[in-house]
């Protein structure tokens, strides 16, 4: 009973705090009325890929040179996931870290060869303004699976 309670909880929090704050919109905005959780579309990912989702969570980061991305932390094990725009169509500010959100837009899976996936890896890292070490990276291929987002809003 306590384990369930405790998962529940989990979940339920970040919809809590997201229903009761002043939101910010950015791009089409959301317009699903459901949440699929984040552990469900990455547990098992191929039956959604190619189908509007709605996602919500913690930001947990945010691309800090174009605001293209950001990353949403939510559910049991603290699953994150990229929802990524178009640079320039919309701009997620860098204060929505640590803010609860919900964003929309098409689950997909990019499917990368190992120079691709070194690539992206060591993009991701500069942005970040973390190290990088291309001999961590195995030999592929890769897959990595994201939201590309339409809109969100973004508590206050």
């Amino acid at each position: 009973m306590r384990r369930t309670l405790a998962a529940f909880l989990i979940v339920a929090a970040p919809a809590a705090a997201f229903a009761d704050c002043a939101k910010k919109s950015y791009g089409a905005g959301v317009t699903l009325a459901e949440s699929t959780p984040v552990a469900q579309l990455l547990e098992s990912p191929d039956p959604w890929v190619g189908r509007t989702v709605r996602v919500e969570g913690e930001v947990v980061d945010v691309c800090e040179k174009a605001g293209c991305w950001l990353e949403l932390r939510a559910g049991a094990g603290q699953r994150e996931l990229k929802v990524k725009v178009e640079d320039g169509e919309i701009v997620f500010p860098v204060s929505a870290r640590g803010k609860a959100a919900v964003a929309q837009g098409t689950f997909e899976r990019l499917d990368m060869d190992r120079a691709r996936y070194v690539a992206y890896a060591r993009h991701r890292a500069e942005e970040q303004g973390a190290p990088f070490d291309e001999a961590s990276v195995g030999e592929g291929p890769f897959q990595v699976y994201q939201v590309a987002g339409t809109g969100a809003e973004i508590c206050e």
